[in-house]
């Protein structure tokens, strides 16, 4: 049998990353961002996992509330992602993440073997990558649980460690060998991290797996039973086109666990091949240094930034000219709605303000105030008590889903292109200038039938102005339930 046929990448494309806030928030995170090269990372992930597959093959766990952005974000490959998106309705971690994929694709191919990476990580190293996949399906195929582990370059305390069984050779491939794990180290304190660096033998837990899903799936069944049997309840739902709410209060009641806590390090079947790409999960502002190129001033410099004399600062602006005299260490962080500065130092600390911004209710935290989706995207343009004005634009041939709102009307005016309108039983086709009223309660239609793109200012007017307040009549993009 060729094992690599039978290779489905998995892409976990779920996680928040709040340490890069604000260029990251809660729906818009890490992984649909330009940290390096012309492509976001979750981009660069999809074009990596390429060289070992093909992209019917690649399937995307993701949520409801980011679904959209990284459908646009992936339209390159439409046609082959279309049916191998994975939603959960909530986040439970990355061990019902990864059950509830194993159990979807056995449906698919009962031989399947998942490689499992986060979105958000930066690979470098083609050949390298390819070579310790290759290697990894050797290992699965044995029935082991494999990672890949990094060689430390630092004593990094925000890791976890994998120590190797380096008496035992599991397999070879040139000169990567695999072994078995001797054991897994939580995050270390400082002290102990500058031991595993100097030991040697010591390897950062990269996050990334490749195994059978059927074996996966056992030792999740093992070793976190209660956690299987909701996953199976859960999937028995989705197959059987159960309504979402009941898919949700089910998916609930999932344990959150993570696979590296429930299973990774209770099984007896881990293995680890040591990789030699190089590798960097980003995790903050002051790790872009690591992956971005860097000025004669050690400087990391993105966008209208204008400087004098300021060295080893990250500086990023988005579309105002930020000007920065003099700074040391420091980051610099401007977007529309919101600006951070601080230490480098203090950069880990980036999550505990996003915290404070949640408890808050700061919509800041959520999501920027240009939001895109499949059809286009709108940008909040002001908003306060009973109205919000936002700038919306649909792409050509795009279209938002049929829709009504129990609690708002909207007042639309084109500013350029041609919009078609379905308005209760009416259909209009308004130009530049022109404009209608959407009342309440009643069904209706935006789209762009045009070659260029379509630009609306929409009014809102009502009690409650929440992107929930929504009911799909239609839609071309699955979202019958979720909001715009």
């Amino acid at each position: 049998m060729d094992s690599m046929r039978h290779l489905y990448p998995v892409i976990l494309a779920g996680g928040s990353g709040t340490r890069f806030w604000p260029l990251s928030r809660h729906l818009y995170p890490k992984q649909l961002l330009r940290i390096i090269g012309d492509e976001t990372l979750i981009q660069q992930t999809m074009r990596r996992v390429l060289s070992c597959a093909n992209p019917e093959q690649v399937i995307i766990s993701t949520n409801p509330g980011q679904a959209d952005s990284i459908r646009v974000q992936l339209g390159e490959w439409k046609a082959a992602l279309k049916d191998n998106y994975v939603v959960e309705p909530v986040g439970r971690n990355t061990a019902p993440a990864i059950a509830l994929v194993a159990a979807e694709l056995l449906l698919r191919d009962p031989h399947a073997m998942m490689l499992v990476l986060p979105a958000d990580h930066v690979v470098t190293g083609e050949k390298a990558f390819k070579a310790a996949v290759e290697l990894g399906v050797q290992l699965a195929e044995q029935g082991h649980l494999v990672t890949f582990g990094i060689k430390p370059t630092r004593p990094e305390t925000g890791y976890g460690y994998i120590q190797p069984d380096r008496r035992k050779s599991l397999g070879k491939k040139g000169r990567l060998t695999g072994h078995p794990v001797a054991r897994f180290v939580e995050k270390p304190n400082r002290a102990k991290a500058a031991q595993y660096l100097k030991n040697g033998h010591f390897y950062w837990n990269s996050g990334m797996f490749l195994w059978k899903a059927a074996a996966i799936l056992e030792e999740i069944q093992q070793h976190q039973p209660q956690l299987a049997k909701a996953i199976q309840r859960v999937h028995a739902l989705m197959a059987s086109g159960a309504d979402l709410g009941l898919i949700e209060a089910a998916y609930k009641k999932v344990p959150s666990v993570s696979i590296d806590n429930g299973v990774m390090e209770q099984s007896a079947n881990a293995a680890m091949i040591p990789v030699g790409f190089g590798w960097s999960d980003v995790g903050n502002w002051s790790s872009l240094e690591e992956v971005a190129p860097r000025d004669k001033s050690g400087n990391v410099v993105s966008g209208r930034v204008i400087d004098m004399d300021s060295t080893n600062s990250v500086l990023y602006a988005d579309r105002r000219v930020v000007a920065t005299i003099g700074l040391s260490d420091m980051v610099v962080v401007d977007t529309p709605d919101a600006t951070l500065i601080c230490p480098k130092s203090r950069s880990q600390d980036v999550k505990q303000m996003v915290e404070i911004l949640k408890r808050q209710g700061a919509p800041e935290h959520l999501e920027h105030v240009t939001v895109f989706r499949p059809w286009g995207s709108y940008t909040v343009l002001e908003e306060g008590p009973g109205y919000k004005v936002k700038r919306v634009t649909v792409n050509p041939g795009g279209r938002l889903s049929l829709q009504l709102h129990h609690k708002r009307s909207e007042h639309w005016v084109v500013i350029a292109g041609t919009a078609r309108v379905t308005r209760g039983e009416e259909l209009l086709d308004l130009r530049v200038g022109q404009s209608t009223a959407i009342p309440v309660e009643t069904p209706h239609r935006l789209e762009n039938l045009g070659t260029e793109t379509l630009h609306i200012i929409e009014v809102q007017n009502g009690p409650y102005l929440g992107e929930d307040d929504i009911v799909r009549l239609q839609d071309d993009y699955g979202r019958l339930n979720r909001a715009r």
